[in-house]
């Protein structure tokens, strides 16, 4: 995969932070190969003191926050816990499906080998789905995260 230029990922920047149009199949933070190129790491090159401030997906495309120094971090990671952020989502889905408002409210266990799963024993997940069109054999859906689980929008939509 070719590594994009960071500035031309840029959507938005100020003093404080810098939002980037986040490519598939990069991941956000360092993974297993510490030599693998990431967000973080192409961030920092741009912007020394630059830290994400939450995280998405490696196969996942969207706008992405970074705090540009430790006080717009704070900001940025207390409103990610107190849920003041509205996340929003939209993923193609194999087959016809008319969900108009359905929330998924089921816990998410990630096992030893990574696998998350629906289980009861997991933690707290709850997101709501609503479609946007229906094609031939496909369906866009809008899909809203309450809680940021790894794989969540997947996983729930697998179950439902």
């Amino acid at each position: 995969m070719k590594i994009p230029d960071f500035k031309d990922l840029i959507l938005f920047e100020n003093s404080d932070y810098i939002v980037i149009n986040k490519p598939p199949y990069l991941a956000t933070l360092e993974d297993r190969t510490l030599f693998s190129s990431n967000i973080l790491r192409l961030a920092k090159e741009y912007d020394p003191d630059a830290q994400v401030g939450h995280r998405l997906d490696k196969e996942t495309s969207g706008a992405l926050a970074i705090a540009r120094n430790p006080e717009a971090y704070r900001h940025l990671a207390m409103q990610f816990e107190a849920r003041e952020v509205d996340k929003i989502y939209h993923a193609v889905v194999w087959g016809l499906h008319d969900y108009d408002g359905i929330a998924v409210d089921r816990n998410l266990l990630t096992n030893a080998k990574g696998i998350v799963k629906v289980d009861r024993t997991g933690k707290s997940a709850l997101t709501f789905f609503r479609t946007i069109a229906s094609y031939r054999h496909h369906t866009l859906m809008e899909c809203k995260p309450v809680t940021g689980r790894m794989h969540q929008i997947r996983v729930h939509l697998a179950y439902v």
